[in-house]
């Protein structure tokens, strides 16, 4: 393994950074819908509205969760859900627990949303139950609009430590809000998106642990930062989050070698660890996720149970492999989906058979990715249900642009496949993005789209071949 002597480069403008901002700021606001678009948020705003307005975890007296009734007495007309930002028949997205709903979704991220809302009521704003179409636009743009600008801006700072070129970077940066299918996730409140957006800010600080290890600069607030992300992206998707932190922990101990911040980095996480728990024992008596347990779900109309619902294997040895496979090749696959994850892959093959100095990090890259699809492949039958692809699979986009970062400062030639290739993303981008996340059928022409962008890769390789594109290039420095 070479080491590589960096040189600070000079000051740049910080136009671009305020450009990409705005960008991302702007089609976050306008993507953003004032109505619950199905259970997966209505879920979660019915655990916002309750905390804050009933003071209580049980949802049932949400206007999410239950049919829709007029504002007042003398008035005969009740809400429309489009109208309104209700739902028509309430949220099933619902746990029973001694006789009392809960909402199925971690609960941590509902306290961070309950904290804007009550801030919105403080400064004069309306309640959820009179204005529920502001209410959901307010939630929507605090949590899934907010994660989507962190996302796109630490891509583009990415590209800035690995000292790509500004149009690279711009490439980047609008690749990732534009050409993948987290567009799609900003027009209703989800986690994924706001997992998304931890993890992104995650790798681009691996990146600067990484930079300063080599001159040993490591300073323990860098630590003490790393293990607040990984808490919050823990407690944020119990499928995605506790892999994260099992492949992180081994990397952070990696790279200090020193006892002393590797107890900041748990010190900084084991918060959000308890918090999590506590919260989660208090309600179902039960340390562990709430919707793990068959139990829950028992209560009439309930559209779950053992055989499918998720955190329950029921596959058999031949179910398996084909089922994995679909996750991410498939008519929901990630990758269909986010055609420049195609050229993510060739990077790691790239970068590890080339033991780049990042190494660790591409590996950690690898092992959560893959130790995520492993998990949701063994742990669920339903492809995560009615929604755009894979809605579990959303912050794998983070590990996927730090590998393709990586690619472009060592082989810039692979610049044109990736543009190709986000070029027909945003494609599928936007059309995913005109239907939201919780998308009922099929991306419209899925296959056709998918199948030109593959070929015209090939033709852009073959091309970038005969010129002699492929050879390693001189590193660049890193701002």
């Amino acid at each position: 393994m070479s080491t590589v002597e960096f040189i600070p480069p000079a000051r740049e403008s910080r136009w671009p950074h305020l450009a990409v901002l705005l960008a991302a700021a702007g089609i976050a606001l306008v993507s953003a819908l004032p109505y619950a678009g199905g259970w997966n948020d209505g879920s979660r705003l019915a655990t916002i509205e309750s905390l804050v307005d009933y003071h209580t975890w049980k949802i049932d007296r949400s206007c999410f969760v239950q049919v829709p009734q007029p504002l007042h007495p003398s008035d005969p007309t009740p809400y429309r859900a489009t109208d309104a930002g209700l739902m028509r028949s309430g949220t099933l997205d619902k746990l029973m627990i001694d006789g009392d709903f809960y909402s199925d979704k971690p609960p941590i991220l509902a306290v961070y949303q309950a904290g804007m809302y009550e801030v919105w009521q403080w400064l004069g704003g309306a309640t959820a139950r009179v204005r529920p179409d502001l209410f959901c636009y307010l939630m929507t743009v605090v949590s899934s609009g907010l994660s989507y600008v962190v996302a796109v801006y630490c891509t583009y700072r990415l590209g800035c430590v690995f000292g790509l070129a500004l149009p690279l970077r711009l490439g980047m940066a609008a690749s990732m809000a534009l050409g993948t299918f987290a567009l799609a996730y900003t027009r209703h409140t989800n986690g994924h998106i706001v997992f998304l957006g931890a993890s992104a800010a995650l790798f681009l600080e691996l990146a600067y642990l990484a930079k300063a290890s080599w001159s040993r600069d490591l300073s323990w607030w860098r630590f003490a930062y790393l293990g607040t992300l990984a808490g919050m992206c823990y407690t944020i998707d119990l499928g995605v989050g506790p892999v994260l932190v099992a492949c992180l922990a081994p990397l952070v101990v990696w790279r200090c070698r020193r006892v002393g911040p590797v107890l900041v980095f748990g010190s900084a996480a084991l918060p959000w660890f308890l918090a999590h728990h506590g919260i989660c024992y208090s309600i179902a008596g039960s340390f562990g996720p709430m919707s793990s347990d068959p139990r829950v779900f028992l209560w009439p109309g309930s559209p779950f149970n053992s055989t499918n619902m998720t955190g329950i294997c029921n596959h058999t040895l031949a179910s398996f492999p084909p089922y994995a496979l679909s996750m991410i090749a498939g008519k929901k696959g990630l990758l269909g989906h986010n055609l420049p994850m195609f050229l993510s892959i060739v990077a790691v093959v790239i970068l590890v058979r080339d033991r780049v100095e990042e190494l660790p990090e591409v590996l950690f890259a690898a092992g959560w990715a893959v130790g995520t699809w492993l998990l949701y492949a063994a742990l669920s039958n339903n492809s995560s249900g009615q929604c755009c692809s894979i809605r579990w699979f959303v912050p794998l986009l983070a590990p996927g642009f730090f590998a393709l970062a990586l690619l472009f400062r060592d082989r810039p030639s692979y610049r044109w496949d990736f543009y190709l290739l986000s070029l027909w993303g945003a494609v599928l981008g936007i059309m995913m993005w005109s239907y939201g996340p919780w998308l009922p059928h099929m991306v419209p022409f899925f296959w056709p789209v998918q199948a030109t962008a593959l070929l015209s890769w090939a033709v852009c390789r073959t091309w970038c071949r005969r010129l002699g594109g492929i050879a390693p290039a001189p590193r660049l420095s890193p701002a």
